[in-house]
């Protein structure tokens, strides 16, 4: 027999596991919580037990499907040694995995106005940016990249430029094609490459 502690999990796994199909079939604004409820089949006060209100379950969804990206961006960096492809390609890994349709429909498009831009910046900020300030750390300490700035500044401005891509491309009616995309997140980090020092042609002295 299942103990409490036990039931009580399972309870809120298929609170967050509804929740997460509804919402993203139908977005956050037009899923009620009634449906949640007759979808889990749970009381309300189930529900109230392990979540203060709706925005509260949202936030759970959004943290367990940023959850789900790391295995992918863990598998597309594993062996690289080199610091600018761990950058590449975990920053494509993390733009493809938002691709998938709930993927973009909650992180992306719903969770900044549900969360409120404090709160969502404050989660990507835990669940993703981190990840991205490390590899830029990397980066910059190997010199394989160089910024002006600082490794803050530019965590923030990679990670915007990738959320914005990653909005782009999910767009009904964008038709992105990946080659498309991928080419501009390849060139976003070769514009941080060092600059080397222009070669000028050697002067013929005067016989």
């Amino acid at each position: 027999m299942a103990s409490h502690a036990e039931r009580s999990a399972a309870t809120r796994a298929r609170l967050i596991g509804v929740a997460r199909a509804l919402f993203a079939q139908h977005g956050y604004a037009a899923t009620g919580t009634e449906a949640i409820l007759d979808g889990a089949g749970v009381k309300r006060g189930a529900m109230y037990h392990h979540f203060a209100d709706k925005a509260a379950l949202f936030e759970a969804v959004c943290i367990a499907l940023s959850e789900e990206a790391v295995p992918t961006i863990d598998a597309a960096i594993e062996g690289v040694n080199d610091p600018f492809e761990v950058l590449v390609r975990g920053s494509t890994a993390w733009v493809q995995f938002t691709t998938q349709a709930a993927v973009r429909r909650i992180l992306i498009v719903d969770a900044p106005t549900v969360l409120g831009w404090e709160r969502w910046e404050a989660l990507d900020r835990q669940l993703s940016a981190q990840a991205l300030r490390e590899a830029v750390d990397a980066a910059l300490a190997a010199g394989a990249i160089e910024f002006a700035g600082s490794a803050d500044m530019l965590t923030t401005v990679i990670n915007g430029a990738l959320n914005a891509v990653a909005l782009r491309v999910g767009a009904p009616g964008a038709q992105v094609a990946p080659a498309e995309w991928r080419t501009a997140v390849q060139a976003l980090f070769e514009a941080l490459r060092p600059r080397r020092p222009s070669r000028r042609p050697a002067r013929l002295s005067p016989r």
